[in-house]
């Protein structure tokens, strides 16, 4: 039987039964297309509502096929943790981040009215979806489809603590600073909680004096912290300085290049990364291939290049023949790659077969790669 039915509602398996245009000269998913995951998230990021399908019945001696679904690897000392507040189930990264974001949301408040930080709890909200994140790291790029406007700092929190065990994982630390740098990243903002609500609440760009007060978060952050033994002395460190600058423009005290310890610099690209490509009441995200481009050029100075580099080859890192989206709304395929502009590939746009050199026409962003 046809039917027409919600994108959000689609599982793999249906069968697709009508062919989709959107502005295209050919079809971006074909009539009698069997969907997957992949076909199911191209026509979400195309905005399509509702699709006419027709589910193929099985057979009574076939049994029906789970949904597929991300599936999480945890260590036992982390499965431990999770099994301490719910019961065993079959968990996505989805899950688990909204798990941390909801529990952390309540420690945060509690921060707000004078509750002590207490860095066991934050890890056992934490390290699940660090580790989960870790060892299903191909999926970082969809963390930013995670968060949201509410409770931006709580998202903010838990995804820099993501990000920087991310990174610093590539860069090759040992497993234990891993989870400590991650801890960390999750920890950095937690001085928010004592600055006037008013402000950090403010749905607009602040003024000279309320950043300024802004700016005491991060002593408020190490101080939160300091005598904790659960929380590593050079993360403390890392936490006061993760504001600095390479360039010395930073804050709290201005210091420059190696005067900035390497877990600070983690955290700091983490930091402005996730808050770059998140939607805020003032601003409107960036794609990650953007900001990324502008970390490398419009901020050149204020960053470690090395661990840019390491975010990118992370999230953005491109090869040929792989499709993307523009941000013309078209569907391309990098055909050439440049060794000086990465980020800004030749492509072929599917349907047209137009050619498209990103580094000469830089209106044109990759917006996302499939």
């Amino acid at each position: 039987m046809e039917v027409y039915k919600e994108v959000s509602e689609l599982r793999p398996g249906s069968f697709l039964k009508e062919d989709l245009y959107v502005n295209t000269k050919n079809p971006i998913v074909a009539k009698n297309t069997k969907l997957t995951l992949t076909h199911i998230e191209v026509l979400r990021l195309f905005g399509i509502a509702k699709v006419l399908i027709e589910s193929k019945a099985q057979s009574q001696s076939e049994p029906e096929s789970p949904e597929k679904t991300i599936e999480v690897k945890l260590t036992p000392e982390v499965e431990k943790l999770v099994n301490q507040s719910a019961p065993p189930k079959s968990r996505t990264l989805q899950a688990l981040y909204d798990e941390a974001v909801e529990a952390y949301q309540k420690e945060f408040s509690g921060y707000r009215s004078g509750k002590k930080l207490d860095v066991a709890v934050v890890r056992s909200i934490a390290l699940p979806v660090i580790q989960a994140f870790l060892e299903n790291k191909e999926y970082v790029r969809r963390l930013n489809d995670f968060s949201a406007i509410q409770n931006y700092k709580v998202h903010h929190s838990i995804s820099v603590g993501i990000l920087a065990a991310l990174i610093s994982e590539q860069m090759g630390y040992s497993r234990g600073q891993v989870l400590q740098v991650g801890i960390a990243g999750v920890l950095a903002d937690s001085g928010m909680a004592k600055i006037n609500s008013k402000i950090i609440d403010k749905v607009a760009f602040l003024t000279s004096e309320e950043m300024n007060e802004v700016k005491k978060h991060v002593v408020h952050s190490f101080q939160m912290v300091q005598e904790s033994s659960l929380v590593r002395q050079e993360m403390k460190v890392a936490i006061l300085q993760h504001h600095e600058r390479f360039d010395g423009s930073g804050y709290p005290r201005g210091l420059k290049g190696q005067e900035i310890i390497e877990f600070a610099q983690i955290i700091s690209v983490a930091d402005v990364y996730h808050a770059m490509t998140s939607e805020r009441p003032y601003r409107q995200k960036e794609n990650s291939f953007k900001v990324i481009e502008l970390l490398k050029e419009d901020e050149f100075g204020k960053f470690d290049v090395k661990i840019i580099q390491v975010l990118h080859d992370l999230i953005n890192k491109l090869s040929i023949g792989v499709r993307v989206k523009l941000t013309t709304d078209e569907i391309a395929e990098v055909i050439y790659l440049h060794r000086d502009f990465p980020l800004r590939p030749i492509v072929k746009v599917l349907g047209s077969g137009t050619h498209i050199d990103l580094s000469a026409n830089r209106k044109i962003t990759i917006e996302k790669m499939f």
